[in-house]
Formats: structure tokens, sequence, C-alpha cells
């Protein structure tokens, strides 16, 4: 481990288990924003983490980016710090500036589309977006949006949209947004290039396989612990065969799951990465399906119970595993690149670098998409 991602991992690990115990993720689920945790992480300097020193951040690699967010999802931090991080990205990525607080990115679904169109002298739009995490708590929403043919980034004022507050399975703020008619001041409006919206949308599904890689870890290790401590028929349940196959089998896909992340992050840190990240997504969300199953299964019924933290990683994956694209979405997507790009695809198969920079372009067509297929 280097000394950049050793020093991220101590930064977390200290930084959540102060300030974010079991109690406080409950208590979000009712609504209590976490304040004390939320300040803990600005002050760290992990909010600009991902932009480069001359704006402002830290100038991280994505693969360091995704060790921190490995241990926010261990954690279950409730807090839109990946959100933040992507949002920063795309308006550093649009010369726009990042301002202070949490941050989201809207759209987040494959078929939505925001409209910009100019009035007066700024912009105003058109369009609604669903699910788009942690909308009414954020400062601001970095809007990807079209006018005409060409993509555009505005930094919108939530206060200006209509929002009805929704839920994901975790208890994490996913919420309903309409912009039809919310006016942004020219300022706040940026062309970008081609194909903006499609890696925004790869990197975010790369953050919440970060995440989920972290809540993996974290329900083996549950598991594993009660599998030591609970006695029945007078020995440890982690001696008897049927849950040590159930352990071993959990071990093993989530070792897969973060060698699949850390693999995608490495190469977008090359300039490739789209088939890495659908990859990757794509087998952590398998791994969540496994390991969510056997983690509740070898803690039996005090697994499923409030006071438990199980649920806290479990849910999280079941929620995760949609969000930026599900695994028949993105199987879909890498099913349709494989057909249209065999060359590329054999390259993949047959290098030890995986594919060369620019093999798979991040477009601006989500998995999902009904015109991708």
């Amino acid at each position: 481990m280097s000394e950049t991602k050793a020093a991220l991992v101590r930064t977390a690990e200290r930084l959540f288990g102060a300030f974010c115990p079991p109690a406080v993720v409950n208590a979000a689920e009712q609504g209590t924003w976490p304040e004390a945790l939320w300040k803990a992480l600005a002050d760290a300097g992990l909010l600009h983490a991902w932009l480069p020193e001359a704006a402002g951040g830290s100038g991280l690699a994505v693969r360091d980016i995704l060790v921190l967010l490995r241990s926010l999802g261990a954690a279950a931090a409730p807090v839109p710090l990946a959100e933040t991080l992507l949002a920063g990205w795309l308006l550093h990525r649009a010369g726009l500036r990042a301002p202070e607080g949490p941050l989201s990115i809207a759209p987040v679904a494959p078929d939505e589309r925001i409209v910009l169109r100019r009035s007066g002298r700024g912009f105003q739009l058109a369009g609604a977006a669903r699910l788009v995490p942690w909308a009414a708590a954020s400062a601001r929403i970095a809007v990807v949006g079209r006018s005409g043919s060409d993509e555009w980034v505005a930094l919108v004022d939530g206060a200006r949209c209509r929002i009805a507050p929704g839920h994901n399975l975790a208890g994490e703020p996913r919420d309903a947004v309409d912009f039809y008619g919310v006016a942004v001041d020219a300022a706040d409006v940026a062309a970008v290039p081609a194909g903006t919206a499609g890696d925004a949308w790869a990197r975010g599904a790369l953050l919440r396989a970060a995440q989920m890689t972290g809540a993996l870890e974290k329900a083996l290790a549950l598991s594993l612990r009660y599998a030591g401590d609970r006695v029945q028929f007078g020995k440890p349940i982690g001696r008897f065969q049927a849950i040590q196959h159930q352990l071993a089998q959990m071990a093993a896909e989530v070792a897969a799951a973060c060698v699949a992340v850390d693999a995608a992050g490495q190469a977008l840190d090359r300039g490739a990465g789209l088939a890495e990240i659908g990859c990757a997504k794509l087998r952590v969300g398998e791994a969540a399906g496994v390991v969510a199953a056997f983690a509740h299964q070898i803690h039996g019924a005090i697994g499923v119970t409030f006071e438990h933290v199980l649920h806290h990683s479990t849910r999280r994956l079941w929620s995760w595993r949609d969000e930026f694209g599900s695994e028949t979405a993105w199987a879909g997507y890498l099913g349709h690149w494989v057909l249209q790009s065999p060359e590329a695809y054999w390259s993949a198969l047959t290098s030890p670098h995986g594919l060369p920079a620019g093999a798979t372009p991040l477009r601006d067509r989500a998995p999902g998409d009904p015109s991708e297929h």
C-alpha cells in the first residue's frame, strides 16, 4: 500500500470511528443531518480531494478516491461525499468553481434528459429527474443538460427547484427534482465536451462500486466475528462445515469485487476505463447478492433486527447495486460493446494492461438507454 493510500485509510478510519457510530446512521434515517461528521470531512480537506491543487483540492488519483469511498461504504456514513466529489469533478471539467457544502448531480437515471434554453442573459431549464441523491440536502446541484446537440453543465440552486423527498431502501435521500422553468445565471453555465454525461455516469458507477466494496468487507467482517462468537451445540458455529463454506464463498466474492474495482480505477487513471467500470459494477453487484444473503443466513434472526448493525451494510448493498446502472444494464452495455468492437474485446482479453486509452470512450449514452441497443 502506498503512503498516500495508507494515510487515507488512517484518516478515514479515524474520522468515521469518531463521528459515525451506529446511532448517527440510525438518526440520519430519521432526518437528522450528521453535522459533526460532515464538518470533520470538510476540515480534513476530503470534500474537494478529487480536484487538482490549483483548484483548491488535493489532486488525488482515482485509485486513491476509491480507497476513501471504500471506507465510507464500510462505515455506512450517511453523507453525500461520493456525490460531492463527483459533482466537483464535473464542475471543474466545465470550468466552474465548486461551491462549499454538500453537492449532488442530476440526472442519474439513464432515460432522463434536462434541456437548457437561453432566456434573456441567462438560461432556463426544462425537464425533471428522479432518484437524485441528497438533492434537498445539497447546497447546489450539478446538472448535465443539452442545448440542441451541445452538452452543458449548470450549477443549480436547489431552492429554486420543486423537490419531492424520497429515500432508497437504505434510508438515504433519493429525491425527485422538477427543473421546469428554473432560471440559471449565465455565469453558472458552461459548455462541456461531447460525452461528458456518459463520462459522469460511468464515474458515478465506479464510485458506487467502491462504496459497495466497503459494505461487502464490513458484512464479511461482521459474519466472521459472529460465527466465532455464537456457540451452538457446544462449539462456535464457525466450526461447522456449512458455515465455513459460506464464509469462504463470501471471502471469494469480496476479493473478486475489490480486484474489479481496483482494476477499473487504474484503467480510468490511464485514460480508458468504460469497459472496466462496467465489469466492476457488474461484478460488485453480483457479489452483493451472495454476500448479503449469506451474511443474514449466518446471523440468523438477530441480523434482521434494527439494533444490529448488519442491516446498515446489506440495505446499502441492495440499494446501491441498482444505482448508476444495475447488473442487467451494464451487462447489456458490455454485450453491445463486444458485438460492436470485437478487436478491442480481444485486446482486453490478451493484454496484461487491459484496454488501451481511448479504446472505449466514455460516451453520453448511458447503460440502459434504449438507444444504446
